[in-house]
């Protein structure tokens, strides 16, 4: 699959832009500031309906505008199919070949990206939050009914702290409230881990042998889920509904004390290992970069599998970020296969054939130009 062409209106810096993009490779230039990233950001809030470096939409809407809208015309295997978003402070609307999907987990898994930007390299030694995004982005994708699970959990989740509050401070003292919304609670906590288990596993498939490859083969990956309550990858659904039960159960005084949901999703992590060893603790920052391309390059093929295509790859001011040879391995990987945004201040010093056969662009203050 691939975007054929975009067309912004109020968001971010950009006023007013039309583009129309190689299905192959696509170089946007730029100094900083000038609007690069926002043109990233804005092909992966189209496919994903949310944005990768904030959780705030209205930061997403040109100064003094009222709303953003984003166009955009893919070609799929079989088909084409337009896709529309409009964000505004009344939420997010979203269209595929002019029909109002209802719900954005409809709308997910559309066209498919793969992200790649600075922060990702954080991803083995920055917080745990951090590796939950990335689970949870992924996995929408992937399973897009996961984001309609993640959205009611994210609902509970939010009312449950307003109650255990409320019971904290003594303003309310109907417990029965409580266990009902737990109830409710712990079927998403179940219906979460258990994709989020699946997931890791297929990710591992594809992780290992691309990281052994790009250690030269010297180092073996290992993922690990590592939930905040004793559920693991072998339990069926209704065994961890039983074990989520419990564990609130056991909780729940500590919880009203406290004023906060203990457990769930939302405090849970991941952990890599290499050669057996915790990588976020022990790794070199060169282990812990190639374990953050590996679970890249893995995706992509990850999403391939599932969805019969090829992701679109979203490179953002990344490469200067590596070696030459993890960015010849990167580079390589994609030739010919993947439609491919890599953004950047300069292309010197980058000497790759794909680079050289690319569509490029020019960036300068929200107004987007093809050089070549």
């Amino acid at each position: 699959m691939y975007i054929k062409e975009l067309t912004l209106k109020n968001y971010r810096n950009y006023e007013s832009c039309h583009v129309e993009f190689s299905n192959k490779v696509n170089v946007i230039l730029g100094e900083n500031a000038q609007g690069k990233t926002n043109l990233m950001e804005a092909i992966y809030v189209l496919a994903i309906a949310k944005s990768h470096r904030t959780s705030k939409d209205k930061e997403l809407i040109f100064w003094d505008k009222e709303y953003a809208k984003i166009d955009g015309r893919a070609e799929k295997r079989n088909s084409s199919v337009s896709l529309q978003l409009v964000i505004s402070n009344k939420g997010k609307k979203a269209k595929v070949n002019s029909l109002e999907q209802k719900k954005l987990s409809s709308y997910i898994g559309t066209i498919n990206i793969v992200m790649f930007a600075p922060e990702d390299l954080n991803l083995v030694k920055g917080s745990p939050q951090t590796r939950r995004r990335f689970i949870d982005m992924e996995i929408g994708q992937v399973m897009p009914v996961y984001m309609h699970h993640l959205s009611l959990y994210q609902k509970i989740l939010h009312q449950r702290n307003h109650l255990l509050k409320q019971l904290q401070r003594r303003e309310r003292f109907d417990k029965e409230i409580l266990s009902v919304m737990t109830e409710q609670f712990v079927q998403q906590c179940a219906e979460i881990s258990k994709r989020r288990f699946q997931f890791l596993k297929l990710l591992q498939k594809w992780a290992e042998p691309i990281h052994h490859g790009i250690s030269r083969g010297l180092e073996k990956l290992e993922i690990k889920y590592k939930p905040s309550v004793d559920v693991s990858q072998e339990m069926d659904l209704s065994k961890m509904i039983e074990v989520y039960e419990e564990k609130f159960d056991k909780i729940k005084d500590k919880e009203i004390e406290r004023g906060v949901t203990l457990a769930g999703p939302h405090r849970d992590d991941m952990a890599f290992f290499v050669n057996g060893r915790d990588v976020q603790v022990y790794g070199s920052q060169g282990q812990q970069r190639t374990t953050a391309l590996s679970l890249k390059l893995a995706e992509i093929e990850l999403i391939k599998q599932e969805s019969g295509e090829y992701p679109i790859l979203l490179l953002d001011d990344v490469l200067s970020e590596l070696d030459d040879f993890r960015q010849s391995h990167l580079l390589n990987t994609i030739q010919g296969k993947v439609q491919t945004f890599v953004s950047t201040t300069s292309v010197d010093g980058i000497d790759h054939q794909t680079l050289k056969e690319a569509d490029t662009f020019e960036v300068v203050n929200g107004q987007i130009s093809k050089l070549k």
